[in-house]
């Protein structure tokens, strides 16, 4: 299974997506390695990315997702997927691919990216990501200030994973 933590900034997707793989002895993705030094070159600079700018990276996302589904796997991506095109690429024909939404207000947001040290996302791209983000109509849509624990467990339960699967 390839369970893709989606959601703007400071939603929690690489620390959630961190805990329920260890959870269930998964494999962890954060997208952010992915970006090009350009594209991180930019966005440091707040600088908002173009399609053409998400385009290799969403290619390597769905690159890793099929590796692992080849090997009969499971991993969690983060990845903030705005666009529901961008999560069509990220998906393609794979399945079983589930997308989970990470959903914060914009206070809870900009608090945490203003927090947050030593990551190259200028927290100034924020009101950006929040006017590209299509909400999701196919994803299991979590609220992302609960307790961290609350919301690996629900995501668990939500679908169907036991601990150490």
């Amino acid at each position: 299974m390839v369970v893709i933590l989606i959601g703007v900034a400071g939603a929690g997707k690489t620390t959630i997506g961190r805990a329920l793989a260890h959870q269930h002895g998964w494999r962890f993705v954060d997208g952010d390695d992915y970006h090009a030094p350009a594209a991180i070159t930019k966005m440091r600079a707040g600088i908002a990315l173009t399609d053409a700018d998400r385009a290799p990276w969403l290619a390597s996302l769905h690159a890793i997702a099929a590796a692992v589904l080849d090997r009969r796997e499971h991993v969690a991506i983060a990845c903030s997927a705005l666009k529901e095109r961008y999560r069509d690429a990220l998906r393609g024909a794979l399945h079983p691919v589930r997308f989970v939404y990470l959903k914060a207000d914009e206070a809870t947001l900009r608090g945490r990216l203003e927090g947050r040290g030593g990551h190259f996302f200028s927290p100034a791209l924020l009101t950006s990501q929040l006017v590209d983000f299509e909400e999701p109509a196919d994803a299991l849509t979590i609220d992302a200030t609960r307790p961290q624990e609350e919301i690996v467990n629900a995501i668990g339960h939500e679908l169907g994973l036991s601990a150490g699967s």
